[in-house]
């Protein structure tokens, strides 16, 4: 029976992970940044649904951010290594993703 090794010490790039991790911290930054502008009465979001109030209108916003930024990331990181991307798609790293993402995440939550 032939057996396959895989090094431990090598890390397989996941693009869609990394995709998924950061539009999670762009749509939570994207959350903290609509309810900041209501509350400083520079933009006031609709009202999707009355008894809900406001916060309809600001979750469904930060939701679509959220879901744009993951499929354009996903599209460019996914492959990143087949396309002429920028410098920091063509070589995607994790650590930075995850920072990035954690970071965002957690300025949309001050």
């Amino acid at each position: 029976m032939a057996t396959t090794s895989r090094s431990m010490t090598s890390r397989e790039v996941n693009g869609s992970a990394m995709a998924a991790f950061l539009g999670g911290g762009i749509g939570a930054f994207a959350m903290g940044a609509v309810v900041m502008l209501n509350e400083a009465g520079i933009f006031a979001a609709p009202t999707l649904y009355a008894p809900a109030g406001g916060v309809s209108g600001r979750t469904t916003l930060a939701t679509i951010v959220w879901l744009i930024s993951w499929v354009v990331l996903h599209n460019r990181l996914e492959s990143a290594r087949d396309r002429a991307w920028p410098r920091w798609c063509n070589d995607p790293d994790p650590d930075r993703a995850g920072c990035a993402g954690d970071v965002s995440a957690r300025l949309g939550m001050l």
